[in-house]
């Protein structure tokens, strides 16, 4: 006989006071948050002497679109043009997520699915790598793409993103979560460890790898790479972005319009994909 007493499911009690005043703190937070992309955008349509304004104001009260304008003016009259800082950027951003998604991906799949010798002491060092600011790396990825010849090219950015270790602890977490069973069956039917990771894992951890694509690129595209490139016309829409804002106060309009540009591609592909990534992360870490 079964003496086991039936678990009760605790219930939250909270009451409608409580549930509004938890409301109205997480509204507080959203509205400091939102705060500086509202008056971000706001100053890129403010003309001078709203941008100089004392104390300043939030919204803008005579829009404009000269600092637009005056941006690609300026832009123009340069020997780089404003589209070739773009194509940098583009590019950059492009191949470094392409080959930091496949170069992790297949990382991952030995150590998910696979036992080898020093298999925990490879995956540790992978997580304390993770404590390991940019700044900690910077002179031994310098060493590394001189000794290789890519300084002052494309490369010197692209290679170390290949190799950023966030997205093979989130490949490796995600890759846990498939059965075995499954694997075992491709092999049975004569699948090859190629085709099983091209046909099965990677269809299977399709949000794992778009949330690497959506996080990588917040990092690549806002980088400037001038640590390792040197010519002019190889660096990327930041670099121009600060050379605009050194300007001094005659571009500041200049430097509100190219600001909103910078921001308003990774915030659009955020809100667009913001579930996806939530989701992902709330999931990483289980195991059926």
């Amino acid at each position: 006989m079964n003496f086991s007493l039936p678990l009760r499911r605790k219930r939250v009690n909270r009451s409608l006071g409580g549930t509004i005043s938890l409301f109205a703190l997480l509204v507080l937070f959203g509205c400091f948050m939102i705060l500086p992309l509202v008056y971000a955008v706001n100053n890129a349509f403010k003309p001078l002497d709203e941008i100089f304004l004392f104390p300043p104001t939030l919204f803008v009260r005579n829009p404009t679109l000269n600092n637009f304008v005056d941006l690609f003016a300026l832009m123009g009259n340069s020997w780089v043009p404003f589209s070739r800082y773009i194509f940098n950027t583009v590019f950059i951003t492009g191949a470094g997520i392409l080959g930091h998604v496949v170069l992790a991906s297949a990382a991952a799949y030995p150590l998910a699915k696979h036992q080898f010798p020093g298999k925990k002491a490879m995956f540790g060092i992978v997580v304390l790598s993770l404590m390991f600011t940019p700044a900690v790396t910077a002179i031994p990825n310098y060493m590394i793409l001189s000794w290789l010849g890519l300084i002052d090219t494309y490369w010197a950015v692209i290679v170390p993103a290949f190799a950023y270790s966030l997205g093979l602890y989130l490949m490796k977490q995600f890759m846990e979560q498939i059965p075995d069973s499954l694997l075992e069956a491709a092999k049975i039917d004569g699948a090859s460890e190629y085709r099983i990771f091209w046909t099965i894992v990677m269809p299977n951890v399709k949000p794992a790898w778009l949330t690497l694509v959506i996080l990588q690129f917040q990092i690549l595209w806002g980088t400037d790479g001038n640590g390792f490139i040197y010519s002019e016309q190889l660096k990327s829409l930041h670099f121009a972005a600060g050379q605009i804002v050194a300007g001094g106060i005659a571009r500041a309009g200049a430097a509100a319009a190219v600001a909103l540009i910078l921001m308003s591609v990774p915030i659009t592909m955020f809100i667009f994909s913001q579930s996806r990534i939530i989701e992902t992360m709330a999931t990483s870490g289980m195991k059926d």
